[in-house]
């Protein structure tokens, strides 16, 4: 009997003797339930979320239009690189636990480790912040009701979509994702409308590119340029689950060539587009741009710009908008956090209690961490409690460079591999659009984005000229890097060194995991290119 295509079959090759025998992952029996659909919307606007709608006001006011439009435009090339390495990788390897087994595969158990639990501990955190947010939100309408009633209700709902598993996390993600999608694409058409002056209520006339001019296209020189990096790996955040979800689809083989495939058009049209836009109907030196650091919509760009052009009701339309992306990205912390915790238990690099998945294909005791981590949201009801979460913030500030980097250096060394072993390309059932090109370029980019970070983490663009390095800011924004090298050095003397700085190439095991590369053929066959399927190549 022949195996159906939606069949994924694993192979059981024991992997040979070496230096990482221990860290080998065991396939888990995650539940299969994610369709096309669901993936599809996952890469188009799984992400979007309160980095974008609220977050990229800062951006604005330290960096100015222009430096926000060239700063996104480059992370989003990274991200074009990193998530077709990451497709690559996932439709031959779709594993529990996607980047961070591959990092230990290909890379070091060691670094895997340290970047797969600062990963973790970056989603765990982000979602107390979301829930907060999501309150901060409904106090746009509402500032009678005390926070924490809403915190409350929030944490409930995202409880009750644990309940339904991976099958409720991709439902979720399809209806607000595809909210998410029509909102943008009205924003972008509403903003066309306000520059060219089309709406009677703005006394302002024809925009044009006015406030390129005045206040001007950049703002705080080279500084406030590399500002904008750390803005934008927020907003990109939450990329790369479509790798992670590859364990938990239907057919991987089909789904996640057209899902990476899709990333392009999110990032030149909700991110780039929507932002030029912006930075045309609103002039960078509003200072309400600067509230956005609590979360307040009322300082969200999008929300000024429609205020500014005098409409009523809108406001609170996109207000209502940013509260559906901020459930959606909450909802994207609880998947993100718990798969990759249960992968990191499974490979003897957690709690074992971590790796148990109960009868509906879901990490129960995972899933039991992450809410208790979004208890976390009501120290802001305390004195100091802000000042508390902020410094949990820092742990994560830097989480999605060493993820992307990752993906794109593990891409290269898998390559390596895979040549040296005796393989060719032509047995891949699907390739990076870039080849191992655009890891290179992603991995140097990802590097470039570091080293600006730590720039301006020394010297913040808000900072008068010949000022000296602030400590307390550049922990706030850096503290990540000391914590994840803690975790590569502890990871390190447990194993006793065990194996080197690195996996050699004739020594990385290939064969654990990978799918049956004659179903994969079949599921991953190209179709014929017309422009009806244009969107999706």
């Amino acid at each position: 009997m022949e195996p159906s295509k939606a069949d994924i079959k694993i192979e059981r090759t024991a992997p040979p003797d070496g230096p990482n025998d221990e860290e080998h992952l065991e396939p888990a029996a995650l539940s299969r339930a994610l369709k096309g659909r669901h993936m599809q919307m996952i890469a188009i606007g799984g992400s979007i979320g309160a980095g974008l709608f609220v977050g990229s006001g800062r951006a604005f006011h330290n960096g100015g239009p222009a430096s926000v439009v060239l700063g996104f435009i480059i992370v989003g090339f990274m991200l074009l690189f990193t998530v077709q390495a990451l497709g690559e990788l996932a439709v031959l390897y779709p594993v529990g636990g996607a980047f961070f087994t591959y990092a230990v595969r290909f890379l070091d158990p060691s670094w895997g480790f340290a970047m797969g639990w600062d990963y973790v501990f970056g989603w765990l955190v982000i979602l107390p912040f979301e829930l907060i947010a999501a309150g901060v939100t409904i106090q746009y309408w509402r500032t009678d009701i005390n926070i924490g009633v809403w915190i409350t209700v929030f944490l409930l709902v995202l409880v009750f979509i644990q309940l339904f598993g991976v099958r409720g996390y991709g439902e979720v993600e399809f209806l607000l994702s595809i909210m998410k999608i029509v909102a943008c694409v009205g924003f972008i058409i509403l903003g066309i409308i306000i520059n060219c002056g089309g709406v009677p209520t703005d006394d302002r006339g024809y925009i044009g590119g006015r406030y390129w001019h005045d206040p001007g296209a950049f703002r705080n020189g080279f500084k406030g340029f590399c500002s904008v990096f750390v803005t934008a790996a927020f907003s990109f955040g939450g990329t790369e689950l479509v790798g992670l979800a590859a364990a938990e689809a239907v057919n991987p083989g089909k789904a996640l060539p057209k899902a990476s495939k899709q990333v392009f058009w999110r990032i030149s049209f909700f991110y780039v587009l929507t932002l030029f836009i912006i930075g045309l109907i609103l002039p960078s030196d509003d200072p309400q741009l600067l509230g956005d650091s609590s979360g307040d919509t009322k300082a969200s760009p999008f929300v000024l710009s429609i205020q500014r052009a005098g409409i009523k009701g809108l406001p609170s339309v996109f207000n209502a908008v940013i509260t559906v992306a901020v459930i959606s990205v909450a909802n994207a912390s609880s998947f993100a956090s718990t798969r990759t915790m249960q992968a990191l238990a499974a490979n003897k690099m957690g709690p074992k209690f971590l790796a148990h998945i109960d009868k509906q294909g879901r990490p129960i005791y995972c899933v039991i961490v992450h809410v208790c981590f979004g208890l976390l949201a009501f120290v802001t009801e305390a004195k100091n409690g802000s000042t508390v979460f902020v410094w949990l913030l820092s742990f994560t500030g830097l989480s999605s460079f060493f993820v992307w980097g990752s993906i794109c250096l593990s891409h290269i060394r898998f390559r390596h591999a895979w040549k040296v072993q005796g393989h060719s390309l032509d047995e891949l059932p699907y390739k990076a659009s870039f080849g191992i090109i655009g890891s290179y370029i992603g991995f140097l980019l990802n590097v470039l984005a570091l080293i600006a970070t730590f720039y301006t983490s020394l010297y913040p663009p808000d900072q008068p000229p010949g000022g000296k390095p602030d400590a307390e800011a550049f922990f706030q924004n850096y503290l990540a890097a000391p914590f994840v090298l803690m975790l590569y050095v502890g990871w390190k003397f447990k194993t006793k060194w065990r194996g080197g700085f690195y996996i050699r190439s004739h020594e990385i095991d290939l064969t654990t995991g990978m799918r049956v590369l004659d179903d994969l053929h079949q599921d991953t066959i190209t179709p014929e290119k017309t422009l009806r399927n244009l969107p999706h190549r």
